[in-house]
């Protein structure tokens, strides 16, 4: 969905459930940022089914952009889980570069400088992974269960999908334009386990992944549910390999992906 002639130099893609209230001020935050940049960018701002004003609140924002439309902000709509949001929001976003953002903003905004040049050359990677355990990375009030278990979850994703990635599931990742476009349209699960199946999808297209440590902020109200999600994403890395060996993320030109993984 890409128009050269016009297109940004970055989109940055929030999936909003429920963030009447941490996303304003986090908007505010991403557009003072990008009003300092050199470059253009646009804002993707996907609804994911909330129940409370979410929509109404990013309008309001809108409205009250000055100057208007500086950046771009746009709104759309889902209501089939995260991923899908994602997967929305990447297929619409017109920019060279691509960036998953979570509303939280617990990796503060002007840390984007170093996943895209001069911060990550240009041609050295097509997907930039936000790592909380990546030298150099800082976390910050994070209660020992929480990082316990993310440990437990990161190793069953390294033995069954993605070798060498230390961490997949922060919420901040970066993708060359190219990069979106093969694989998004590959992706198929909605909920939580996107993380780990584009992921999954870029190393079978032999895309080069890395990782840039942040300085990462637990927030309280985190929308993580640490048990019940976990339970859920073991058993969507076990969908994640059927759909491999099942040739589903492969591009019609191509011969059927094995379900061998890559080298660690």
């Amino acid at each position: 969905m890409s128009n050269s002639a016009a297109a940004p130099f970055l989109s940055i893609i929030i999936p909003a459930y429920n963030e009447e209230r941490r996303l304003p001020p986090s908007l505010a935050k991403i557009v003072d940022f990008l009003g300092r940049q050199p470059y253009t960018a646009e804002v993707l701002v996907v609804e994911n089914g909330s129940t409370d004003r979410t929509t109404a609140a990013v309008e309001a924002f809108i409205a009250d952009q000055t100057p208007p439309g500086q950046p771009l902000i746009r709104l759309l709509h889902s209501s089939q889980g995260k991923g899908a949001a994602v997967k929305l929001g990447m297929l619409h976003a017109q920019g060279e570069y691509r960036f998953i953002c979570d509303a939280d903003l617990a990796m503060p905004i002007d840390e984007i400088t170093h996943f895209l040049p001069p911060g990550l050359a240009r041609g050295t990677f097509d997907v930039a992974i936000a790592s909380r355990e990546a030298p150099g990375a800082v976390r910050y009030n994070e209660p020992a269960y929480r990082h316990t278990m993310g440990r437990v979850f990161n190793w069953l994703v390294r033995v069954m999908a993605v070798p060498g990635i230390q961490d997949t599931q922060c919420g901040f990742k970066m993708f060359t334009r190219a990069a979106a476009e093969l694989v998004f349209p590959l992706q198929r699960l909605d909920g939580y386990s996107f993380d780990v199946e584009v992921l999954y999808i870029a190393r079978l297209h032999h895309l080069h992944l890395v990782e840039v440590p942040i300085h990462w902020y637990h927030q309280t109200d985190s929308r993580v549910r640490p048990v019940q999600d976990t339970i859920s994403m073991v058993r969507e890395l076990l969908k994640i390999r059927r759909n491999g060996r099942a040739g589903l993320y492969r591009t019609a030109a191509q011969p059927a992906i094995t379900d061998e993984l890559p080298a660690a």
